[in-house]
């Protein structure tokens, strides 16, 4: 019988097959390991669903099992980061953003600790899992914490540029990522800098900003709407606090209307941090937020779910197509 951190055992393989981005997270900690960075990992049951049985085959020293904890598992990183190690400690967001967030907000952020936590199959990824499962608030949760950094990557290869940029980083993290089956939109060993937005194109239209999983559609549809005669620059900003304030007014002052894509609820999440930015510096035109319009998300398969919600390549282009309309 294989041992359930082993990467030959079948659930493993069979889970990897489906979700190649698994690796992301482990080879990052395990390259910041041999670098000689103090960093443990921690999961709440979930290392095959994170990768992170990869990292505790490679140094089972430095790795904790918390079981369904999720609670502890945060207070215990805490403590933890008090003696000087950088605990990285993953769940479903939904739960590690949401049922957490009292352990989060006293444990790790007021203390202002090292802590890295990662939130996992964030939005509508978990598809039939259903309504308790979906986490479409734990951006404004999470951004609403002092102290606390938000990160949501658009693929592995960023999510494993940040985590490595992430220990030199002073404050708390909470990382947003998805399933591990994220387009892919960068190369690996790409350059990431906290807190700093990545400008694909430039477009006096429109300006799409956007996070996560709808990065790639965002660049995507504004291929398809440069075919028809349209301006339409798209920015990841894969840090969402502190948020880069330079590249939005930058944006608003350039494009007619910015819109915004996010899995997430359109209150309090990237699009309501945008907005404030812009209403803060008084520049620019409309802010459209597009994500999910204040409602529990349906079950569904994700990629059901991500056409429903037009937050697939074809559903951002409608949107935004739709917002020009009314502009141009």
């Amino acid at each position: 019988m294989q041992s359930p951190q082993n990467p030959e055992s079948w659930h493993y393989r069979e889970l990897n097959a489906r979700n190649p981005g698994l690796d992301y997270l482990s080879d990052a900690l395990i390259s910041l390991a041999e670098a000689g960075h103090p960093v443990v990992a921690g999961s709440a049951d979930l290392q095959y669903s994170n990768g992170l049985n990869k990292f505790a085959r490679q140094f089972p020293e430095r790795y904790v099992q918390f079981g369904i904890s999720e609670q502890n598992m945060v207070s215990a990183a805490a403590g933890m980061a008090t003696t000087g190690v950088m605990p990285f400690v993953a769940t479903f967001a939904s739960f590690l953003g949401l049922l957490c967030c009292e352990q989060i907000r006293m444990d790790v952020a007021y203390c202002k600790l090292p802590v890295r936590l990662i939130g996992h199959h964030t939005g509508i990824s978990l598809g039939f899992y259903g309504t308790s499962h979906h986490a479409t608030e734990d951006i404004s949760t999470m951004r609403a914490l002092a102290n606390l950094t938000v990160i949501s990557p658009a693929d592995g290869a960023q999510l494993a540029a940040a985590v490595k940029a992430s220990v030199n980083w002073p404050d708390p993290i909470y990382f947003r990522i998805g399933r591990g089956r994220d387009p892919k939109v960068y190369e690996d060993g790409v350059e990431f800098q906290i807190g700093k937005a990545i400008e694909h194109s430039r477009g006096t239209d429109a300006t799409i900003i956007a996070c996560g999983i709808t990065v790639s559609g965002a660049i995507e549809a504004a291929a398809a709407l440069a075919k028809e005669g349209k301006s339409v620059g798209v920015i990841d900003m894969p840090t969402i606090k502190p948020i880069d304030r330079e590249a939005i007014i930058a944006a608003a002052r350039r494009s007619k209307i910015l819109i915004t894509v996010e899995e997430h609820n359109v209150i309090g999440g990237l699009g309501a941090a945008v907005a404030e930015v812009v209403a803060d510096e008084g520049v620019g035109g409309r802010v459209v937020r597009h994500g999910i319009y204040d409602e529990y998300s349906l079950i569904a398969p994700p990629t059901h779910l991500y056409a429903h919600y037009k937050l697939d390549a074809p559903g951002i282009e409608h949107v935004t197509r739709e917002a020009l309309r009314k502009v141009l």
